[in-house]
């Protein structure tokens, strides 16, 4: 079976769960799956984060900014920072595919901000977003898109 890489960041559960559902979809669909990374659970465990990615991933995170009304201030991000230091780490950055990001629509400007964020730092697109645990539609939406940007990558039609 053919593996689609994920590193990501959950702290409520929230892009766990999504991922999950992901995965069910990719599996079904396609007869691929994902094999995912939440990189807080590498800090819990007490391993490294600083270590070089072997393939191609996708990177999923949610919006933790640092006050502010959603507006115009709070932009500094908070609680996501090791899969920063991940991405930055050596070539990694370079083997990103791109990033989806996501949030609490009620949080105005700050939905999704991190991803975006992510993208301007690191040069990778964001693929999409979703809100909370995302929607049956979400789920399909961004698995077509996962496994498009894995073909196209492989030459597959």
């Amino acid at each position: 079976m053919q593996y689609i890489q994920v590193y990501y960041i959950s702290l409520s559960g929230n892009t766990t769960d999504f991922l999950k559902r992901v995965n069910q979809y990719i599996c079904a669909n396609y007869g691929m799956e994902l094999n995912i990374v939440n990189i807080k659970d590498k800090v819990k465990d007490g391993e490294s984060i600083y270590f070089q990615a072997t393939e191609p991933y996708f990177s999923f995170l949610p919006a933790y900014l640092e006050g502010g009304n959603g507006l115009d201030t709070g932009f500094t991000e908070i609680l996501t920072t090791p899969l920063k230091e991940f991405i930055a780490y050596k070539e990694n950055r370079k083997l990103c595919l791109g990033v989806v990001g996501s949030g609490n629509r009620n949080f105005n400007k700050q939905f999704c901000l991190t991803a975006y964020q992510y993208a301007d730092t690191f040069g990778f697109p964001v693929i999409d977003e979703f809100e909370l645990r995302g929607t049956n539609e979400d789920v399909g939406r961004i698995g077509d898109k996962m496994v498009a940007m894995i073909n196209d990558r492989e030459g597959v039609k």
